[in-house]
């Protein structure tokens, strides 16, 4: 799988503002949140009673190296440089352990603002002790976010027909794919997260999109389904939709809490393949993802695919119904 030209790729982030992260107890009581230089261990922040997280869109070059603020961003400067300062641990009053990233950006070479990005669940007026700073951690942590993941179970579909547990594949297993047939797996990944949060994983219940079984995959996951009439207002019948948008309480729901094991399977070419008969992508190496892969793959890159052009806007899923909607277009 030879390197290839990628294209720049954006991602959204649910942020809090550093004024909204302020030490209520410790030697910094008073200030709000900065950079690992400039943190006390010990100290203990609350998240304002307003606290709102603010969707900070973020575009990556290339090369993967570099992040700016997109144009369209509800938040931050235009063109602005995001840096990824660190990732802190945080003990909650339950005892509980909380992750999150600290974004800085930067303007002319000025510190415009800070953000905190939770990796769980983070509520106002709650005290969190800072009892970690690590300043390695957040980049590979931030690209596991975006990397798609089925959970422990999930039956996929082989060359031959056959459905078979996701932890049974292996490296040159042949899978069905949507676009070339049989596909041999490159690599396989797993990972045991916590459920919360970024991390948590999206639950689709059996049938709601003619899925033959329960399916639980993390919540950046797309699935691609072809609908016999257009039921969604995408303008074709070819749709390429994240889970997450897809969550509707009732047949797609988020499972926060626990532990979850995932797993990333890998071809030589981004693939839509069957996971419980239905669609859904496999993992791509781009710039987002690259971070959270092995040194031997990790230089290695995926082209541009025609499914790619699918994708569909959250706002297409804010109907009640779309997951009817979906199912019912879907059907034979």
């Amino acid at each position: 799988m030879p390197k290839t030209p990628e294209p720049n790729t954006s991602q959204t982030l649910p942020v809090f503002r550093a004024e909204e992260f302020v030490v209520v107890n410790g030697v910094a009581e008073g200030d709000s949140l900065s950079f690992a230089d400039e943190l006390l261990m010990d100290d203990i922040y609350q998240l304002a009673h307003s606290a709102q997280r603010s969707m900070l869109t973020v575009v990556y070059s290339a090369d993967g190296k570099i992040l700016t603020i997109d144009g369209q961003s509800e938040t931050g400067g235009a063109g602005n440089r995001i840096f990824l300062d660190c990732m802190l641990t945080l003990m909650g009053s339950d005892s509980h352990t909380h992750e999150a990233v600290v974004l800085v950006e930067v303007e002319d070479d000025e510190v415009e603002a800070i953000y905190l990005l939770p990796l769980s669940k983070m509520v106002p007026d709650t005290e969190y002790r800072l009892v970690g700073i690590d300043r390695n951690a957040a980049l590979p942590r931030f690209a596991e976010m975006a990397c798609v993941s089925f959970a422990r179970g999930t039956r996929i579909t082989m060359a031959s027909g056959e459905q078979r547990p996701i932890e049974d594949l292996k490296v040159g297993d042949r899978l069905l794919t949507r676009d070339d047939g049989a596909q041999q797996i490159r690599w396989v990944g797993q990972t045991t997260l916590r459920a919360t949060g970024q991390f948590a994983p999206v639950l689709i219940r059996k049938g709601a999109l003619n899925n033959a079984n329960d399916l639980l995959l993390s919540p950046e996951h797309r699935l691609f389904v072809y609908q016999r009439q257009d039921q969604v207002g995408a303008g074709r019948a070819e749709v390429l939709v994240k889970v997450r948008h897809l969550i509707n309480g009732d047949s797609v729901v988020q499972q926060d809490g626990g532990y979850v094991d995932y797993f990333q399977l890998l071809f030589d070419d981004h693939q839509i393949i069957y996971a419980e008969g239905i669609a859904a992508e496999s993992l791509m190496i781009d710039p987002r993802t690259r971070a959270a892969l092995p040194n031997e793959i990790r230089s290695l890159g995926h082209k541009h695919r025609h499914h790619l052009d699918y994708e569909i806007e959250e706002e297409l899923m804010k109907d009640a119904k779309a997951v009817e909607r979906l199912r019912k277009a879907s059907s034979t």
